[in-house]
């Protein structure tokens, strides 16, 4: 058995093929939503909104916001990693093409079912991104800075986030309700168990240790700290459960 340790490139294939799949998933889970006509997520009632007010598709809408999130990171210093700046265009451009493709459903229980479809794929996009630790949404990055900034929790500062953008979808036109409320409750636990499936083994040293470390053990790899995870200073942990690929 060689005695080199195992190559973090060995890696790299796989987590950028679930950070891109699963930043094209969450396009369309969006979509889902959007067609399912119940409620969306928070950030998409306000995406949703201003569509209404500009005549832009929601999902330019939302490449343009989160590009606008991405600048408030200059002030607050945080770092984006390539997870980040994909996420501003992937699920933006992945959204508006599966809408153009998904006809409208009419009935409750169609509804329900591609409201349910939806928020499972969700939970699945944002365990598949999350998991391949290329860094926050540009919307979880703006939460983190502002802890960071403020010194008040990050529990509080994402609700306030949260509440505030969803009040302002919801004035400008955008459509919340048993969908919203049905996200809520749901995506969190979803998440959780989508990052345990999806989860990338950390690279971790062979069992031999080099001729000149003899005696000593061999230190495993610390979660978080692989080489090649972009991910900012003070970004919560890829794993903590409730975090969306709608960041």
């Amino acid at each position: 058995m060689s005695l080199a340790p195992v190559r973090p490139a060995r890696r790299l294939p796989r987590r950028l093929l679930q950070l891109y799949v699963g930043l094209a998933l969450y396009g369309a889970s969006s979509a889902f939503l959007v067609r399912a006509g119940l409620g969306l997520d928070p950030w998409d009632v306000f995406h949703q909104g201003l569509a209404e007010r500009t005549g832009w598709s929601i999902g330019t809408v939302s490449v343009a916001v989160g590009a606008l999130v991405l600048l408030l990171w200059v002030p607050l210093r945080q770092r984006p990693g390539l997870g980040t700046v994909s996420n501003v265009f992937a699920v933006g451009l992945t959204m508006d093409a599966t809408l153009a493709v998904l006809p409208d459903v009419h009935g409750t229980l169609a509804q329900a079912a591609l409201l349910t479809a939806g928020i499972v794929l969700n939970g699945v996009a944002t365990g598949l991104y999350i998991a391949a630790r290329f860094g926050p949404g540009p919307r979880d990055g703006l939460m983190t800075g502002l802890h960071r900034r403020t010194g008040r929790s990050l529990r509080l500062v994402r609700t306030g986030i949260e509440l505030t953008v969803l009040a302002a979808g919801v004035l400008l036109g955008g459509t919340a309700g048993v969908g919203t409320v049905a996200y809520a409750l749901a995506i969190g636990p979803l998440s959780q168990l989508f990052l345990r499936v999806f989860a990338v083994p950390e690279e971790t040293l062979p069992e031999e240790t080099l001729p000149e470390e003899e005696g000593k053990a061999a230190e495993p790899a610390r979660a978080g700290e692989a080489p090649g995870a972009l991910e900012p200073a003070g970004a919560p942990a890829p794993a903590r459960a409730g975090d969306s690929a709608r960041g």
